[in-house]
């Protein structure tokens, strides 16, 4: 799956599930709340069922005369009689509780009137703790729902996101295989325009066709980058490096003199500052498609007469031109492939991507400022 694909299907997944989780969780937490409620419901029922038992045995006892009264009680639930004032009377509570005290937060309680005052009682209290087994059992039956509806939707999620990529799959493959063929059928004239030119230049005479020549160049050395750049995307950086300690002194200096026609058709001024025997190592294709890119687009997006940059030293690698820059708000887009900040100059959107899979393989960072309509500047750090 591609980078792209990849994108799109977490974003998907991100939306899909965050909703759907948002969405179960307030139909568990309704659920819960109701289900709690229910449960607390039933325990208070019973302090209800005491209180009417311990007021039909203190009505008995009113009309006693049996000597010593005995209090009503109950080893599950606590009670007390309180008169007329709200004093205490009796109860079973271990420490007598006054009805003005705060009262246990894990117990239940239900405050009953007794009428008439049987034995001088005008006010019963009766008290449970709170039994918090099924109210747990409710909690992680909910949490075991939740996990598996969660297991469930991610699955179902993925396979949704699956078809949801599938055209854009498609699109994707439709178009490699375009670049595919097409890179197949570029290489051979490329390469034979090339060195017919080489011939030429080395046996012929052409003088008189020097500035012809120079065109074809040109035009044969930049579809050649392009073929480049294809091929490196079509493989999809899947090919074997051959790390070698590299003098990176004398192969950016070899690029800027093949770039040399492209930089006089357009009159830029080249300052150039390479530090001698500057070694790297790095994948010697890897580094002539990063100083390539970095080049090709310094020169292409540079007004004509402009300044063009370069500059090495034993930490970096920069390119800066005084062209038509990039706006603030396509700085973080930039390096995506296929997008171009501006679509005045030709180019497939891709330099700059490959720029950075290149950084990005090596660990290396990757810097962009701009102005626009003043100029861009990109630094490579491998040192810090």
């Amino acid at each position: 799956m591609l980078s792209s694909e990849k994108r799109s299907l977490v974003r998907f997944l991100v939306i899909y599930l965050t909703s759907t989780l948002l969405l179960f969780s307030l139909a568990a937490w309704i659920f819960y709340s109701a289900t709690k409620h229910h449960l607390l419901g039933k325990q208070r029922d019973t302090l209800k069922y005491e209180a009417e038992r311990i007021t039909s045995t203190l009505r008995q006892l009113h009309q006693s005369n049996v000597a010593p009264l005995v209090y009503p009680s109950n080893t599950m639930i606590q009670s007390a009689i309180y008169d007329l004032n709200k004093k205490y009377i009796f109860g079973t509570f271990k420490v007598p509780v006054t009805l003005e005290t705060q009262l246990d937060e894990n117990k239940l309680y239900k405050l009953s009137k007794i009428e008439p005052y049987y034995l001088g009682a005008a006010y019963l209290l009766t008290a449970r703790t709170i039994d918090y087994v099924p109210i747990k059992s409710l909690q992680k039956n909910i949490l075991f729902f939740m996990l598996i509806a969660g297991i469930f939707f991610s699955v179902m999620g993925y396979f949704l996101g699956r078809l949801f990529v599938a055209p854009m799959r498609d699109s994707i493959r439709q178009m490699n295989h375009f670049i595919q063929d097409t890179t197949h059928e570029l290489n051979t004239p490329i390469s034979t325009i090339l060195t017919n030119i080489e011939m030429i230049e080395t046996f012929g005479k052409h003088e008189q066709n020097s500035a012809e020549l120079k065109r074809i160049e040109i035009a044969s050395k930049t579809l050649s980058r392009i073929y480049d750049d294809l091929t490196y995307l079509n493989l999809n950086h899947q090919y074997h490096r051959k790390m070698v300690l590299l003098d990176f002194s004398d192969l950016l200096t070899e690029r800027l003199t093949y770039f040399t026609g492209m930089i006089e058709a357009k009159a830029i001024t080249v300052i150039s500052k390479i530090e001698e025997k500057m070694e790297l190592e790095i994948d010697k294709n890897d580094a002539i498609r990063l100083i390539d890119n970095l080049l090709s687009n310094a020169i292409k997006y540079n007004r004509h007469q402009g300044t063009l940059t370069v500059l090495l030293q034993h930490h970096s690698f920069e390119v800066q031109d005084t062209g038509i820059g990039i706006a603030k708000k396509d700085l973080g887009t930039i390096l995506q492939r296929f997008k171009r900040a501006n679509k005045s100059e030709g180019g497939f959107g891709i330099g700059l991507d490959i720029v950075n899979q290149v950084v990005q393989s090596y660990g290396f960072d990757l810097q962009i400022d701009s102005t626009l309509h003043k100029g861009t500047k990109v630094r490579v750090i491998w040192k810090k």
